[in-house]
Protein backbone atom coordinates (compact mmCIF):
# COMPACT_ATOMS: atom_id res chain seq x y z
CA UNK A 1 0.00 0.00 0.00
CA UNK A 2 2.93 2.13 0.83
CA UNK A 3 6.95 1.55 -0.02
CA UNK A 4 9.32 4.65 0.88
CA UNK A 5 12.97 4.12 0.10
CA UNK A 6 15.47 6.68 1.29
CA UNK A 7 12.87 9.11 1.97
CA UNK A 8 13.94 13.04 2.86
CA UNK A 9 12.93 16.21 3.68
CA UNK A 10 14.74 19.31 4.12
CA UNK A 11 13.58 22.97 4.92
CA UNK A 12 16.83 24.67 4.17
CA UNK A 13 19.30 23.36 6.48
CA UNK A 14 16.78 21.93 8.51
CA UNK A 15 16.06 18.25 8.22
CA UNK A 16 12.58 17.32 8.99
CA UNK A 17 12.50 13.51 7.34
CA UNK A 18 15.95 12.03 7.08
CA UNK A 19 16.60 8.77 4.68
CA UNK A 20 13.74 6.78 6.25
CA UNK A 21 12.64 3.80 4.03
CA UNK A 22 9.41 1.60 4.97
CA UNK A 23 6.37 -0.27 3.88
CA UNK A 24 3.13 -0.65 4.94
CA UNK A 25 1.14 -3.85 4.00
CA UNK A 26 -2.69 -4.04 2.64
CA UNK A 27 -4.72 -4.53 5.77
CA UNK A 28 -2.06 -3.52 8.29
CA UNK A 29 -1.70 -0.70 11.06
CA UNK A 30 1.16 0.85 11.22
CA UNK A 31 1.50 3.62 14.01
CA UNK A 32 4.07 6.73 14.20
CA UNK A 33 5.73 7.39 17.70
CA UNK A 34 8.14 10.07 18.53
CA UNK A 35 8.59 13.64 20.38
CA UNK A 36 7.57 16.37 19.08
CA UNK A 37 10.00 17.43 15.74
CA UNK A 38 10.49 14.03 15.03
CA UNK A 39 9.06 14.34 11.24
CA UNK A 40 5.85 12.13 12.39
CA UNK A 41 3.20 14.98 10.91
CA UNK A 42 5.92 15.90 7.58
CA UNK A 43 6.26 11.73 6.77
CA UNK A 44 2.65 12.13 6.26
CA UNK A 45 2.50 15.18 4.31
CA UNK A 46 4.97 13.22 2.13
CA UNK A 47 2.50 10.04 1.61
CA UNK A 48 -0.39 12.82 0.85
CA UNK A 49 1.59 14.45 -1.80
CA UNK A 50 1.53 17.68 0.09
CA UNK A 51 4.72 18.12 0.92
CA UNK A 52 7.58 17.48 -2.27
CA UNK A 53 10.38 15.16 -1.18
CA UNK A 54 13.82 16.30 -1.27
CA UNK A 55 15.52 12.92 -2.01
CA UNK A 56 14.25 9.15 -1.99
CA UNK A 57 11.46 7.61 -3.33
CA UNK A 58 7.94 7.17 -2.73
CA UNK A 59 5.02 4.91 -3.67
CA UNK A 60 1.22 4.92 -2.61
CA UNK A 61 -1.24 2.70 -3.71
CA UNK A 62 0.91 1.46 -6.56
CA UNK A 63 1.67 5.19 -7.77
CA UNK A 64 4.13 7.55 -7.54
CA UNK A 65 4.05 10.38 -5.29
CA UNK A 66 4.03 13.42 -5.83
CA UNK A 67 3.47 12.85 -9.66
CA UNK A 68 0.30 11.19 -9.13
CA UNK A 69 -0.36 12.73 -5.71
CA UNK A 70 -3.98 13.99 -7.11
CA UNK A 71 -5.18 10.39 -8.17
CA UNK A 72 -3.87 8.79 -5.24
CA UNK A 73 -5.88 11.07 -2.74
CA UNK A 74 -9.10 10.22 -4.28
CA UNK A 75 -8.56 6.68 -2.44
CA UNK A 76 -7.00 8.01 0.54
CA UNK A 77 -9.11 9.20 4.16
CA UNK A 78 -7.38 11.81 6.41
CA UNK A 79 -8.58 12.39 9.68
CA UNK A 80 -6.37 15.38 10.73
CA UNK A 81 -5.01 16.08 14.16
CA UNK A 82 -7.28 19.40 14.21
CA UNK A 83 -10.91 18.94 13.41
CA UNK A 84 -12.16 21.28 10.44
CA UNK A 85 -15.85 20.38 10.09
CA UNK A 86 -17.87 23.25 8.66
CA UNK A 87 -19.47 25.24 11.51
CA UNK A 88 -22.28 26.51 9.26
CA UNK A 89 -23.39 22.93 8.06
CA UNK A 90 -25.09 20.25 10.50
CA UNK A 91 -23.53 16.53 10.61
CA UNK A 92 -25.70 15.08 7.42
CA UNK A 93 -24.48 18.83 5.23
CA UNK A 94 -20.89 17.99 6.33
CA UNK A 95 -20.92 14.42 4.22
CA UNK A 96 -22.85 15.56 1.74
CA UNK A 97 -20.59 18.77 0.99
CA UNK A 98 -17.57 16.65 1.78
CA UNK A 99 -18.53 13.71 -0.23
CA UNK A 100 -19.15 15.78 -3.77
CA UNK A 101 -15.73 17.59 -3.23
CA UNK A 102 -15.03 13.80 -4.85
CA UNK A 103 -17.25 14.10 -7.41
CA UNK A 104 -20.03 11.28 -5.80
CA UNK A 105 -23.39 11.87 -7.12
CA UNK A 106 -26.40 12.42 -4.77
CA UNK A 107 -27.69 8.98 -5.17
CA UNK A 108 -25.01 6.97 -3.98
CA UNK A 109 -23.97 9.37 -1.20
CA UNK A 110 -28.00 8.89 -0.10
CA UNK A 111 -27.29 5.69 -0.41
CA UNK A 112 -24.39 5.56 1.95
CA UNK A 113 -24.41 8.35 4.48
CA UNK A 114 -26.90 6.55 6.81
CA UNK A 115 -24.58 3.75 7.13
CA UNK A 116 -21.73 6.31 8.22
CA UNK A 117 -23.79 7.94 11.08
CA UNK A 118 -24.84 4.56 11.94
CA UNK A 119 -20.78 3.92 12.23
CA UNK A 120 -20.37 7.19 14.05
CA UNK A 121 -22.93 6.90 16.31
CA UNK A 122 -24.54 10.33 15.27
CA UNK A 123 -28.11 9.09 13.62
CA UNK A 124 -29.82 10.73 16.19
CA UNK A 125 -28.13 13.56 14.97
CA UNK A 126 -27.61 14.09 11.90
CA UNK A 127 -29.09 17.31 11.86
CA UNK A 128 -27.72 19.34 14.50
CA UNK A 129 -24.93 21.85 13.88
CA UNK A 130 -21.33 21.27 14.77
CA UNK A 131 -21.17 23.85 17.57
CA UNK A 132 -23.88 21.22 19.38
CA UNK A 133 -21.81 18.42 19.02
CA UNK A 134 -19.06 17.15 22.02
CA UNK A 135 -15.47 16.84 21.40
CA UNK A 136 -15.99 13.16 20.67
CA UNK A 137 -18.72 13.77 18.39
CA UNK A 138 -16.90 16.03 16.17
CA UNK A 139 -14.01 13.20 16.28
CA UNK A 140 -16.33 10.59 15.46
CA UNK A 141 -17.95 12.84 12.35
CA UNK A 142 -14.49 13.53 11.09
CA UNK A 143 -13.94 9.78 10.97
CA UNK A 144 -16.79 9.06 9.23
CA UNK A 145 -15.98 11.99 6.66
CA UNK A 146 -12.58 10.74 5.79
CA UNK A 147 -14.98 7.01 4.83
CA UNK A 148 -17.27 9.05 2.79
CA UNK A 149 -15.13 8.13 -0.77
CA UNK A 150 -14.33 4.44 0.62
CA UNK A 151 -10.79 4.73 0.52
CA UNK A 152 -8.22 1.98 0.56
CA UNK A 153 -5.87 3.92 2.92
CA UNK A 154 -6.92 5.56 6.31
CA UNK A 155 -4.08 8.37 7.66
CA UNK A 156 -4.93 9.23 10.89
CA UNK A 157 -3.07 12.22 12.77
CA UNK A 158 -3.46 11.45 16.36
CA UNK A 159 -7.33 10.66 16.05
CA UNK A 160 -8.02 10.61 20.09
CA UNK A 161 -6.10 13.52 21.28
CA UNK A 162 -8.35 15.75 24.07
CA UNK A 163 -10.69 12.74 24.02
CA UNK A 164 -11.96 11.37 27.52
CA UNK A 165 -11.24 7.89 28.10
CA UNK A 166 -14.84 6.72 27.18
CA UNK A 167 -14.78 8.59 23.63
CA UNK A 168 -11.67 7.40 23.40
CA UNK A 169 -12.82 3.89 23.24
CA UNK A 170 -15.04 4.57 21.23
CA UNK A 171 -12.84 5.71 18.72
CA UNK A 172 -10.83 2.31 19.25
CA UNK A 173 -13.83 0.27 18.48
CA UNK A 174 -14.26 2.15 14.93
CA UNK A 175 -11.04 1.62 14.04
CA UNK A 176 -10.67 -1.75 15.25
CA UNK A 177 -13.98 -2.15 12.58
CA UNK A 178 -11.94 -0.71 9.54
CA UNK A 179 -8.78 -2.97 10.48
CA UNK A 180 -11.34 -6.03 10.69
CA UNK A 181 -13.22 -4.78 7.04
CA UNK A 182 -9.31 -4.76 5.67
CA UNK A 183 -8.79 -1.23 5.58
CA UNK A 184 -5.28 -0.12 6.27
CA UNK A 185 -4.31 2.27 8.23
CA UNK A 186 -1.27 5.05 9.16
CA UNK A 187 -1.66 6.25 12.58
CA UNK A 188 0.16 8.84 14.64
CA UNK A 189 -0.43 8.88 18.46
CA UNK A 190 0.96 9.87 21.66
CA UNK A 191 -1.15 7.60 23.74
CA UNK A 192 0.94 4.12 24.19
CA UNK A 193 -2.02 2.52 24.78
CA UNK A 194 -3.64 3.34 21.77
CA UNK A 195 -0.44 1.86 19.86
CA UNK A 196 -0.47 -0.92 21.78
CA UNK A 197 -4.04 -2.02 21.04
CA UNK A 198 -4.31 -0.78 17.91
CA UNK A 199 -0.95 -1.24 15.84
CA UNK A 200 0.13 -4.36 14.24
CA UNK A 201 3.64 -2.55 13.61
CA UNK A 202 4.88 0.65 15.20
CA UNK A 203 7.72 2.87 13.96
CA UNK A 204 9.69 5.09 16.67
CA UNK A 205 10.71 8.41 14.90
CA UNK A 206 13.11 10.96 16.92
CA UNK A 207 14.87 13.67 14.60
CA UNK A 208 13.63 12.63 11.30
CA UNK A 209 14.98 9.22 11.80
CA UNK A 210 13.27 6.07 12.41
CA UNK A 211 15.12 4.36 15.73
CA UNK A 212 13.22 0.97 15.77
CA UNK A 213 10.15 -0.95 13.96
CA UNK A 214 7.98 -3.70 15.32
CA UNK A 215 5.31 -5.03 16.57
CA UNK A 216 4.88 -3.57 19.88
CA UNK A 217 5.67 -6.76 21.25
CA UNK A 218 8.60 -7.24 19.56
CA UNK A 219 10.13 -4.23 20.28
CA UNK A 220 9.24 -4.49 24.36
CA UNK A 221 11.22 -7.95 24.37
CA UNK A 222 13.98 -6.38 22.20
CA UNK A 223 14.73 -3.22 24.36
CA UNK A 224 13.42 -3.38 27.32
CA UNK A 225 13.48 -6.27 31.09
CA UNK A 226 10.58 -7.73 31.16
CA UNK A 227 9.57 -6.74 34.68
CA UNK A 228 9.49 -3.00 35.93
CA UNK A 229 9.04 -2.01 39.45
CA UNK A 230 7.97 1.91 39.40
CA UNK A 231 9.09 3.28 43.42
CA UNK A 232 8.16 6.46 45.02
CA UNK A 233 8.48 8.20 48.49
CA UNK A 234 10.07 10.25 50.70
CA UNK A 235 13.30 7.08 51.36
CA UNK A 236 13.68 6.20 47.43
CA UNK A 237 17.37 7.75 47.55
CA UNK A 238 18.72 6.00 50.65
CA UNK A 239 16.36 2.76 49.37
CA UNK A 240 18.49 2.58 46.18
CA UNK A 241 22.05 2.63 47.85
CA UNK A 242 21.01 0.23 50.23
CA UNK A 243 19.64 -1.82 47.58
CA UNK A 244 23.06 -1.72 45.27
CA UNK A 245 23.15 -2.22 41.48
CA UNK A 246 22.96 -6.24 42.20
CA UNK A 247 18.73 -6.34 41.87
CA UNK A 248 18.06 -3.92 39.56
CA UNK A 249 19.43 -4.49 35.53
CA UNK A 250 18.90 -0.55 34.92
CA UNK A 251 17.48 2.23 36.68
CA UNK A 252 16.12 5.40 35.41
CA UNK A 253 14.36 8.50 37.29
CA UNK A 254 11.23 10.57 36.35
CA UNK A 255 10.37 13.36 38.67
CA UNK A 256 9.55 11.47 42.08
CA UNK A 257 9.42 8.05 40.75
CA UNK A 258 12.48 5.96 40.13
CA UNK A 259 11.98 2.79 37.69
CA UNK A 260 13.82 0.03 38.32
CA UNK A 261 13.96 -2.69 35.11
CA UNK A 262 14.67 -6.19 36.18
CA UNK A 263 15.02 -9.55 34.34
CA UNK A 264 14.20 -11.21 37.62
CA UNK A 265 11.79 -8.85 40.26
CA UNK A 266 12.53 -10.97 42.83
CA UNK A 267 14.97 -9.41 44.68
CA UNK A 268 13.82 -6.26 44.47
CA UNK A 269 10.30 -6.99 45.92
CA UNK A 270 12.13 -8.68 48.71
CA UNK A 271 14.07 -5.54 49.67
CA UNK A 272 9.98 -3.32 49.13
CA UNK A 273 8.69 -5.81 51.45
CA UNK A 274 10.43 -4.27 54.34
CA UNK A 275 10.82 -0.71 52.91
CA UNK A 276 7.18 0.37 54.93
CA UNK A 277 7.57 4.12 53.97
CA UNK A 278 7.60 3.51 49.88
CA UNK A 279 5.09 2.80 47.65
CA UNK A 280 5.70 0.99 44.30
CA UNK A 281 3.90 -0.60 41.31
CA UNK A 282 5.23 -3.72 39.80
CA UNK A 283 4.37 -4.58 36.04
CA UNK A 284 5.27 -6.18 32.57
CA UNK A 285 7.20 -3.53 30.38
CA UNK A 286 5.35 -1.60 27.59
CA UNK A 287 5.48 0.45 24.91
CA UNK A 288 6.12 3.42 26.88
CA UNK A 289 8.86 2.16 28.32
CA UNK A 290 10.54 1.68 24.88
CA UNK A 291 9.52 5.23 23.77
CA UNK A 292 11.56 6.39 26.44
CA UNK A 293 14.38 4.21 26.54
CA UNK A 294 15.13 4.82 22.69
CA UNK A 295 13.99 8.92 22.36
CA UNK A 296 15.37 9.99 25.98
CA UNK A 297 11.71 11.72 26.02
CA UNK A 298 9.08 11.68 28.87
CA UNK A 299 5.61 11.49 27.24
CA UNK A 300 4.49 14.92 28.66
CA UNK A 301 6.43 16.39 25.37
CA UNK A 302 5.50 13.96 22.38
CA UNK A 303 3.25 15.44 19.67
Amino acid sequence: MVQVDGLSKRYGERTAVDGVSFSIRRGECLGLLGPNGAGKTTLLRLVLGTAIPSAGQLRVLGRAVPAQAGLVRTQIGLVPQADNLDPDFSVVENLYTYGRYFGLPKAKLDAQIPALLEFAALAERADAKIGDLSGGMKRRLTLARALINDPQLLILDEPTTGLDPQARQLIWRRLRQLLAQGKTLMITTHYMEEAERLCDRVMVMDKGRILATGSPAELIRAHIEPHVVEVYGAGVEPWLVQLGEAAAHRVERAGETVFCYARDERPLLESLSRAKELRFVHRPANLEDVFIKLTGRELGVMG
